[in-house]
């Protein structure tokens, strides 16, 4: 069965063409808002999130304005591919959209799909909040698979109480069904609900001297009772 899907999503941002750029199409860009480290170069995009190490082929290179890369339909169909299109303003603004496309095989599409959709807002969202806060700027991603949830209900509810100490004054910019993004002057703090049962981490800290085993001790005192 599977299932085709593409969806787009456009904003007019405060930054620079070149900003909007560095964001999408260059490594330490991608590293700053989307997830895990990125590769941008020699014609390919690779990406390392824990065990999820895609590469992907670049297909359209006009900086700095037309920038695309994707999967390559493996045997059974899967597919993704990512396109952005940037647009200068008069006032010094630009409009980026972006553009998700792809196909998910079998007859078990509907939860990946969900799963995606959900994360891909937050992506998205995060990109948002970068170059309106952050852009120009480099963070280090710090990416933390914590213990496994059963009962998500209750995990988002004891992660909420233990954030509010944690980051006290962040700005919530994002939250749905799977994921939670918030914003300090620091970086941007993000919590995934993993497609297989983990809460994950995946921040983007600009300064300070935070690490991973720093959220891996906080996810796994937080939420090593939530079974």
């Amino acid at each position: 069965m599977g299932h085709g899907f593409e969806g787009t999503e456009e904003i007019e941002v405060p930054a620079s063409v070149e900003d909007v750029w560095e964001a999408i199409a260059t490594g330490p860009g991608i590293d700053s808002w989307f997830m895990g480290r990125n590769e941008a170069e020699n014609g390919q995009v690779k990406l390392a999130f824990g065990e999820y190490r895609p590469t992907h082929e670049i297909t359209a290179w006009d900086p700095p304005h037309h920038f695309k890369h994707d999967s390559g339909v493996e045997p059974d169909g899967r597919f993704i591919a990512y396109e952005f299109m940037v647009e200068g303003r008069d006032h010094g603004s630009t409009v980026l959209r972006m553009v998700t496309s792809g196909f998910l095989p079998g007859d078990d599409w509907a939860d990946e799909f969900e799963a995606m959709k959900l994360g891909g807002a937050l992506f998205w969202r995060t990109l948002v909040e970068y170059l309106h806060h952050f852009p120009g700027r480099t963070a280090r991603p710090l990416t933390v698979f914590g213990p496994m949830i059963s009962d998500w209900n209750a995990a988002w509810k004891t992660l909420d109480e233990a954030l509010a100490e944690k980051l006290p004054g962040a700005v919530e910019y994002h939250r749905n069904a799977h994921t939670l993004g918030l914003r300090t002057e620091r970086g941007m703090y993000r919590f995934l609900r993993g497609f297989h049962g983990p809460m994950i981490a995946a921040h983007h800290v600009f300064s300070g001297d935070e690490s991973e085993q720093d959220w891996q001790s906080f996810l796994d005192t937080t939420l090593g009772e939530q079974k």
